[in-house]
């Protein structure tokens, strides 16, 4: 059996309890208090089995608690996977819906997830699919609902002809 790594008495058993108790993290709690059952001389399966943990991972975290304190028993969050586009391109992106599609050289009257999904391709040659479109167009202040398109050549008087007339008595007074 290997030595058991000592635990930096930066606090003591009590220290270390009252911070389990004022912990938002329960983790860390955990780990808060199977440090202090080692500090009082309880052996490292029991408390490993107090931190709800095996003997090797309290190592692991007798490990961190001396390189960083009781900080560094709080898991590190994962940084995530990088945008594909680029803020540089998501800002070249904005004019291009703010304009609107050519309907000759685009082939659509308006932008919809799969036809922007074609421009991003072909400008920046990232591809992203039709759902991450959506959210970059969220992201950019965009909104999904839009004007319905009208034809060129409608005529008003057209609309008012269209119209019902209701009678007055069907009306709301």
């Amino acid at each position: 059996m290997g030595i058991a790594i000592p635990v930096k008495r930066r606090l003591g058993a009590a220290d270390l309890r009252k911070r389990a108790c004022a912990s938002q993290d329960s983790d860390q709690a955990r780990r808060l208090l199977a440090l202090a059952a080692v500090l009082d001389g309880q052996s490292r399966g029991a408390a490993a089995w107090i931190g709800g943990m095996d003997r090797q991972t309290l190592r692991d975290w007798v490990h961190a608690y001396n390189a960083k304190g009781s900080n560094g028993l709080i898991n590190a969050t994962s940084p995530g996977r990088p945008p594909k586009l680029t803020k540089a391109q998501k800002e070249k992106l904005r004019p291009i819906i703010v304009a609107g599609p050519d309907p000759v050289k685009d082939g659509v009257v308006r932008w919809r997830c799969v036809d922007l999904k074609r421009v991003i391709k072909e400008r920046f040659g990232v591809d992203l699919g039709e759902i991450s479109v959506g959210r970059l167009l969220k992201e950019l202040g965009f909104s999904y609902v839009s004007a319905r398109p009208q034809h060129p050549e409608q005529s008003p008087q057209a609309i008012e002809d269209f119209k019902k007339n209701s009678q007055k008595q069907w009306r709301k007074r």
